[in-house]
């Protein structure tokens, strides 16, 4: 089975990684070739005619006739398309939207076509064949992959939307999922802790040599189940039972109950000398983790890049100290981007024989025209956001993402991810906008009656959490109104991004906890900032920040946390 999981691997990628090597050599006409077939595939849709798409010969051409586009500005001609409208953004029939959160309480529906799905999902076999090359043996024991749902719900006429991994998961050759630890039905067991507790039940019954999933705070969190519940897990792999009733499952899903259940117990049966060996572990260690369950884990596929880089670090103290990481790519809902090769690094070459890339400087990105680069033009150690083009019917389309140039493989440049852009803020994924934050501040003045006179929002990564800073009119505030306001504040945020309310639900992200400041707080750090030489005139109060000041934590006078509160769906 081993040497047919390679030897699958490689035949089914053969050509398609003739195509990326070439295209790394020459990224410029590689990145041609693609807007090329872009815009004469959809020449004929409703946004290639209202863009002049038949006119468009070059880079320069199509620049002057797609303005760049924020989501707010697509969403009309997604909302056609939802609508049951065909022809809009793409010729391929839309088959289903992969989902994230938005600006607003609305969340992005991104769509997907047949051969968009098959071509992120061959990027995906093209990492593990490089995987493959640097640990030949990584695929010898099983696959334990973590994908979310394909499917979490459809629109009013039908169209499934979900996460790209589960779609990229059931477009895995049949005999490379074969060597996954996890069913793919586990992925839609409704309630987060029946999830994490079946998802380590199956995979510790088992040898693992490598482990993926982008976020790295979803292994930390199964890693913890694990620690807080070895005797049950334990328990049930010597019973051959699941150690719990069988969960429910997200009704939205196109699996059945039964269907479900049938999938998971088929993964079931009694391993007592599987269980001695993870008892004599327990035993041993006083403690039970995958990494010293998984022996032969040879490496560790997440994300390496921004706020993920200090949840990777505790990596080795949940699975193994010695094992490499590598970093998944650079990917969102919107698409995979990079490929990367190397061990420890977060930087990969981008993919620029599928989407179209450009790039504007980082320190232009508030110019009413900013320059604009394409994808040869990067210059290594400088900072962009980036545009992406793509056949899921994207054009110009700005994903607020900064990036940086980390030299180059061939002739392409390598990218890691540093962080979200403009008014945005992002621990674990769930991608915090300054608009709904507002929104959830307001909404907690309303529920509580307590008047806020400035607020900061400051991410603390290491902990999975957020400080909120609030100064209000009220002095002292009464602490029954403070943790009103918290509880509030929290379950506005719930409400108006699904990606938050998804990390808050499972823990991944724990509530945010409440500072209060001193009276004349913010009017005495923005006299500081006017002093520093900063323009009264254009002064904008930096409600997001990266860290504390010392100037603020001083001004603090108190804090309210209620980490424990559930969530509910």
């Amino acid at each position: 089975m081993i040497h047919l999981v390679k030897t699958s691997l490689r035949l089914c990628d053969r050509r398609h990684l003739a195509r990326f090597e070439a295209a790394l050599e020459d990224p410029k006409a590689a990145q041609a070739r693609v807007l090329e077939g872009l815009v004469s595939a959809n020449r004929d849709t409703a946004f290639g005619r209202d863009h002049g798409f038949s006119e468009i010969r070059s880079a320069a051409d199509y620049a002057r006739r797609v303005p760049l586009r924020d989501y707010e500005a697509m969403r009309p001609y997604v909302d056609r398309i939802v609508a049951g409208e065909d022809g809009v953004l793409a010729a391929e029939p839309t088959v289903m939207f992969t989902t994230t959160s938005g600006t607003t309480s609305l969340p992005k529906l991104i769509p997907v076509s047949a051969s968009w799905a098959e071509e992120m999902s061959s990027l995906t076999r093209l990492w593990m064949l490089r995987a493959l090359k640097g640990h030949p043996t990584c695929f010898d024991r099983k696959i334990f992959y973590l994908a979310s749902p394909a499917v979490e719900g459809r629109t009013p006429r039908g169209i499934p939307y979900g996460a790209l991994t589960g779609v990229i998961y059931q477009r895995i050759p049949w005999v490379v999922r074969h060597q996954y630890s996890l069913p793919y039905a586990v992925s839609i067991i409704a309630d987060p802790d029946a999830r994490y507790f079946v998802t380590m039940r199956l995979a510790l019954a088992q040898s693992v040599s490598i482990a993926c999933t982008p976020n790295p705070t979803s292994l930390i969190r199964l890693a913890e189940t694990a620690a807080a519940r070895p005797e049950e897990i334990i328990r049930a792999i010597h019973d051959g039972s699941l150690g719990i009733p069988h969960p429910e499952t997200m009704p939205a899903s196109a699996y059945s109950r039964e269907r479900a259940a049938t999938e998971i117990l088929a993964k079931v049966r009694p391993q007592p000398e599987r269980a001695r060996e993870l008892a004599r572990i327990v035993k041993e260690h006083g403690a039970f983790t995958p990494g010293l369950c998984w022996p032969d884990l040879e490496l560790i596929g997440c994300w390496l890049g921004g706020s993920a880089a200090i949840h990777a670090r505790r990596m080795g103290e949940h699975l193994g100290p010695g094992v490499p990481l590598r970093d998944l790519g650079f990917m969102a809902s919107e698409g995979r981007f990079t490929i990367p090769g190397e061990d420890a690094s977060a930087a990969g070459p981008l993919a620029v024989h599928t989407s179209f890339f450009e790039f504007i400087p980082e320190e232009a990105i508030e110019e009413a025209a900013p320059p604009v680069c394409l994808a040869h033009e990067l210059e290594d150690g400088r900072r962009y956001y980036v545009v992406l083009s793509g056949a899921n019917g994207l054009y110009r389309y700005d994903i607020n993402d900064v990036v940086e140039v980390e030299g180059r493989e061939g002739r392409t440049p390598r990218i890691r991810f540093v962080r979200k852009g403009r008014d945005m803020v992002s621990i674990t994924g769930e991608k915090l906008h300054l608009n709904q934050i507002q929104v959830a501040a307001r909404d907690a003045e309303k529920e509580t009656g307590l008047l806020l006179w400035q607020f900061r929002i400051i991410p603390d990564v290491e902990a999975r959490r957020y400080d909120f800073l609030l100064e209000t009119h009220v002095d002292p505030v009464p602490p029954a109104a403070a943790r009103a306001f918290l509880e509030a504040f929290d379950a506005s945020l719930v409400s108006s991004n699904v990606e938050y309310a998804s990390k808050r639900k499972s823990r991944r992200l724990l509530a945010p906890r409440l500072h209060l400041m001193r009276a004349g707080w913010a009017d005495r750090l923005c006299r500081a900032d006017f002093r520093a030489g900063k323009r009264e005139a254009q002064y904008k109060w930096p409600a997001i920040c990266d860290a504390w000041d010392e100037a603020s934590r001083a001004e603090a006078t108190g804090s309210v946390t209620d980490a424990d509160r559930p969530v509910q769906p």
